[in-house]
């Protein structure tokens, strides 16, 4: 058994500097590190300079290579999306979509990883549909969604000042979230 702190990458955001889903997972990592977990996040300012992911370009860009091998060293990821008209945003997508770059790796795309959702959205039927759309993709790139996908409803405010829940109940989701995925890895790394 490796004495290796798992990794879990967090990809998610909005290209809006401080977005609601941004700070979301950022408090979700902030429980995988307090579970004695490292972290690294791959927010909304780095998702906005990552191209559209074309499978036609043999040449991918130094975005698209960090973000592969971001992924590829991951021992769990966390993906949050705001929920844009009932499905994940177009940012996020194009990251998924771009790992289709680890297609031909020893452990293509997401496997054997276990994968958090978050899904914030201004009402519970965005958040809903936001959360089966991730799930489904995660499926699809042969990753483990948790048991548990956090989903928030962003029409009243979520965070305080310091970027911390203001409803307890927000605070649990993101946590659970974050402590499954690391329990997830920790497991993995036992095998």
């Amino acid at each position: 058994m490796s004495s290796r702190k798992p990794l879990i990458v967090g990809i998610g955001g909005t290209t809006r500097i401080g977005s609601t889903t941004e700070r979301a997972l950022s408090v979700a990592l902030r429980s995988v590190e307090a579970g004695g977990g490292e972290t690294r996040l791959l927010g909304g300012a780095f998702l906005a300079r990552l191209p559209i992911y074309n499978p036609a370009v043999s040449e991918p860009t130094p975005e698209q290579i960090e973000l592969a091998d971001a992924v590829r060293a991951a021992d769990g990821l966390i993906v949050a999306s705001p929920g844009y008209h009932g499905s994940i945003s177009g940012v996020i997508k194009n990251a998924l979509d771009t790992l289709e770059m680890l297609r031909t790796d020893d452990r293509p795309y997401l496997t054997d990883r276990a994968v958090g959702c978050i899904i914030t959205a201004d009402g519970w039927q965005a958040a809903g549909t936001t959360l089966t759309a991730l799930r489904s993709i995660v499926h699809a790139l042969r990753g483990w969604p948790t048991p548990f996908g956090a989903a928030l409803n962003a029409t009243t405010g979520l965070f305080d000042a310091e970027g911390g829940c203001i409803e307890a109940k927000d605070a649990w989701q993101l946590a659970t979230v974050g402590e499954q995925v690391l329990d997830f890895a920790k497991m993995k790394a036992r095998v």
